[in-house]
């Protein structure tokens, strides 16, 4: 047994002055209650309990215990009041790790409105296209696109993404608008990767995979910069359709390669199997869920 909760069972002796009384309180055995004062009194040393057939009085050692032990057990207390209410209504801090893409638009209103629907909730939030450690890092949730590989991981998916394949009008007058996935070799590439290796775009060709390799003329570890590019005709971007809506729907950029395109890619949110999460994660993840599945 832990000392700690050696130091309670002393303590509910010293309090009641009975062995009995403190095996009932406790419901455990009286055998068990002596058995649990003798082990601490080996630990430190020190005998706590003066006893008799009748009565059980305090020592010097015993009188000092319960004094330096009282803050003790009462912070001990007030934590673990405060665990029971935050299992039960949301409230502490979250931390959560997100794509950099979403910082700039759709996220941040979200948390806007979670927050002020959850008042006691407070929110740390790390925007990184990196894969970080989420149980080294301190993180509750990660928002991520596309497969999680972590088998320790639970994932829920959030919102269906569609990705588009444009450049500007220019660009393609230039260049020439591809007929099959396979013709973006030839083409000038924006991409967007935590590092700047080899590129490939995926595709569905007749209902299987199609992986092309492009050559990346501009790479950005986060695909806002890289608008910018592609309207002034530099190259194609193969983007989610939220990130340049607004320039398709002004004809300032144009999609080609559409029924090419895979349609099972999914914004999910990831977070550690633990035994307690919090009520604020819980409440987070269902917030998240509603707002996007309704996108």
């Amino acid at each position: 047994m832990d000392t700690l909760e050696l130091i309670r069972t002393f303590r509910e002796v010293a309090s009641r002055g009975s062995f009995s009384m403190a095996a009932q309180a406790l419901d455990v055995s009286k055998a068990n209650v002596s058995k649990y004062v003798a082990e601490l009194e080996t630990r430190l040393g020190a005998r706590l309990l003066n006893r008799s057939t009748r009565t059980v009085s305090l020592t010097d050692a015993g009188r000092l215990l319960m004094e330096r032990s009282a803050p003790l057990v009462e912070m001990i207390e007030l934590t673990r009041q405060e665990f029971q209410h935050r299992s039960k209504l949301p409230s502490g801090r979250l931390r959560l790790t997100a794509p950099q893409g979403l910082g700039h638009n759709e996220l941040p209103p979200l948390l806007i409105e979670f927050m002020a629907q959850y008042p006691d909730v407070t929110v740390s939030l790390d925007l990184s296209n990196q894969v970080i450690d989420m149980v080294g890092e301190g993180i509750d949730i990660a928002l991520r696109v596309g497969r999680v590989d972590n088998g320790n991981l639970i994932v829920r998916k959030l919102q269906q993404l569609e990705f588009v394949v444009c450049a500007s009008p220019a660009y393609w007058e230039r260049r020439g608008v591809p007929a099959h996935p396979e013709d973006l070799a030839d083409h000038e590439a924006l991409t967007f990767s935590v590092r700047d290796a080899g590129h490939e775009w995926r595709f569905e060709v007749d209902g299987e995979p199609c992986i092309v390799p492009v050559r990346s003329r501009m790479n950005a570890t986060d695909p806002m910069p890289l608008v910018g590019f592609a309207l002034q005709g530099l190259g194609v971007l193969c983007v989610p359709r939220s990130v340049v809506a607004p320039h398709l729907e002004s004809g300032a950029l144009r999609g080609v390669l559409q029924g090419f395109l895979p349609r099972d890619v999914w914004l999910y949110a990831a977070y550690a199997q633990r035994r307690h999460n919090s009520a604020a994660l819980k409440a987070l993840l269902a917030f998240l869920e509603a707002k996007w599945h309704k996108t």
